[in-house]
């Protein structure tokens, strides 16, 4: 088969069937260039099934934590229905997954290419699983949080299982004694999955948010028929709450409304101030 020929021969099974086109080449060679034995093959295989559900939407699923030695690990895999988040075979896989998520680090690459205990490589364990339920699914993030310079603290908000929800915080707090603060710790974390804070401080929320923030303001007070002078006055007080409402320690803590986060860190500060280093917070779907 001249090179053309096969060129041509892999385009067309590509677009008949959404497959790559590494593994369109490899069934074309082992059909001797039959397009219809190829598709077959790679039904077969279960890539052609797989490939096809790629672009569907799947924003639902499950994030889960794992936590060891001060070190904690985040994964998110999504599904396209709330159905295949509770199917045995989905939710075992996730298990391992996540337990494959802390040992690497949460290295997607090396994720992919980690053997699970049948044998068989993450990715292609994935096509199957794919195959078997019908459904796209995807593993979408994963985050690593070592235990240098601060104490880690989780949080899973409905929570279907030890440490498996649709809701998961990890905050990392510089100056925190397990022992005296472990409680404190876990109150931030369970802050930041209720009060979904952009940053920590005003400084650090990314300046594209802010400024499209400040454009939806100043359109909506021209709007509303204010003078040019009170257009900047007022914009200037809507953006200063916009800003304090979306950062962590300018945020009024859950546990008392009247108090600010930065506050509590101060009270709760025996000799070293308490200090939040990191945070992140999954909730399953959520961008998509």
């Amino acid at each position: 088969m001249s090179n053309k020929i096969l060129l041509d021969n892999i385009k067309k099974l590509r677009e008949m069937t959404g497959v790559g086109f590494k593994d369109c080449k490899i069934a074309l060679d082992e059909t001797k260039g039959d397009i219809e034995k190829s598709i077959e093959f790679l039904r077969k295989k279960g890539i052609a099934k797989a490939s096809k559900k790629m672009s569907r939407t799947a924003s639902e699923g499950l994030a889960l934590v794992k936590e060891e030695k001060g070190q904690i690990s985040l994964i998110e895999i999504n599904s396209e229905t709330d159905f295949v988040a509770k199917n045995l075979d989905f939710i075992n896989f996730c298990k391992e997954l996540s337990e494959i998520n802390f040992k690497t680090k949460s290295d997607l690459n090396k994720i992919n290419d980690t053997k699970m205990n049948n044998g068989i490589l993450v990715k292609d364990n994935l096509v199957n699983l794919i195959s078997k339920i019908g459904e796209k699914i995807i593993i979408r993030r994963a985050n690593f949080f070592d235990n240098l310079s601060g104490m880690n603290f989780s949080y899973v908000h409905s929570a279907t299982e030890k440490d498996i929800g649709k809701i998961i915080s990890v905050v990392k707090i510089a100056g925190i004694s397990e022992a005296d603060n472990k409680d404190l710790g876990n109150k931030i974390a369970m802050h930041i999955a209720a009060s979904n804070p952009f940053a920590i401080d005003k400084d650090d929320i990314d300046k594209n948010i802010v400024d499209k923030e400040l454009e939806i303001i100043e359109a909506e007070i021209a709007n509303s028929g204010k003078p040019p002078e009170m257009i900047e006055k007022i914009s200037k007080g809507k953006i200063s709450k916009f800003l304090n409402d979306n950062s962590l320690l300018n945020q009024f803590w859950i546990m008392d409304p009247k108090k600010k986060v930065s506050e509590v860190l101060k009270q709760n500060s025996s000799g070293t101030q308490l200090k939040i280093l990191d945070f992140i917070r999954y909730k399953v779907g959520e961008g998509i």
